[in-house]
């Protein structure tokens, strides 16, 4: 249970918000600095959820932070790199002495497949499974070094679990919480095998989420994943202009809807899932049918 001194800070923090399905939430997310963690961070700040947010990139968590507050919320903004445990840490100890307490946390934080050799792989990929060619290796696996492994576990799963860990000691004491981990599809399909690494870290996320889940639904903590496919971001318009009007007549097949999902359609999902509802451990996955 909170201390009345908690509650106090906390009552502070959300004085004047009572509109909004969240109101009177703090929430956690990581990797805010752009893309759908920043969209995820702005749409629980609309619902009535007080923020707070970190990344490595501050200029961009600082832009973030900007438009938490436009959306009527309470901010905090901290640098820290989740792979390290000391400084998760220290984070949800300054998130505490902020605001009191911690309800929700959204694992959002990861690498992500969008460098050159990717790209490179990426069309090798996608060209090999719009046009017909004969079946090879298509020499992915056995091209990628330690340091690329261990990056990305690094990140996208040791990060993952720091985070939980730390989020559990504060929900299991008040007996609530959300937890939303993101996923992919390429946790569970072969849509992004031109990034076994990737793939292999986006499947941790649903097994541990799944494993979690199970854990701790017993003290109203829900755990969930959200596995986006195709988001439109700008660095997927980029690519998707590189290819030629060809490449992405190729891409769009296979994609029944023809399109990527907005950010905002995401972010609408795991504000759902940030409140009250009957999910438990379950794997969540607009992709526009790219995944049936």
């Amino acid at each position: 249970m909170q201390s009345s001194q908690q509650s106090q800070r906390t009552e502070h923090a959300t004085s004047g918000r009572t509109q909004g399905k969240l109101a009177g939430r703090i929430a956690l997310i990581t990797g805010a600095g752009r893309g759908l963690g920043g969209s995820i961070a702005v749409d629980l700040a609309k619902a009535g959820a007080d923020i707070v947010i970190c990344d490595i990139d501050m200029p961009a968590l600082e832009e973030t932070r900007q438009k938490v507050e436009e959306a009527g919320a309470a901010c905090l903004a901290l640098r820290c790199d989740i792979t390290s445990s000391r400084e998760v840490a220290e984070m949800f100890a300054s998130a505490v002495e902020r605001f009191g307490a911690l309800h929700i946390l959204v694992n959002n934080a990861a690498v992500a497949p969008t460098g050159k050799a990717d790209a490179e792989r990426r069309n090798k990929h996608y060209a090999y499974m719009t046009t017909p060619v004969p079946r090879q290796s298509l020499g992915f696996t056995s091209q990628i070094t330690d340091e690329d492994w261990l990056r990305y576990w690094n990140v996208n799963v040791h990060g993952m679990f720091y985070c939980t860990r730390e989020a559990l000691k504060l929900m299991e004491a008040q007996q609530y919480g959300r937890i939303i981990n993101l996923a992919s599809i390429a946790g569970f399909s072969t849509i992004s095998l031109h990034s076994p690494h990737y793939c292999a870290t986006k499947g941790a996320v649903i097994a541990f989420t799944k494993s979690v889940a199970a854990e701790v639904a017993g003290a109203n903590i829900l755990v969930n994943a959200l596995a986006p496919g195709g988001v439109s971001t700008p660095f997927f318009e980029e690519y998707l202009d590189s290819i030629g009007e060809v490449g992405r007549n190729r891409f769009w097949q296979m994609i029944p809807a023809g399109r990527f999902g907005q950010m905002e359609e995401y972010a609408s999902m795991a504000t759902y899932l940030a409140g009250d509802h009957y999910f438990v451990g379950q794997v969540i996955s607009p992709n526009g049918g790219a995944v049936i």
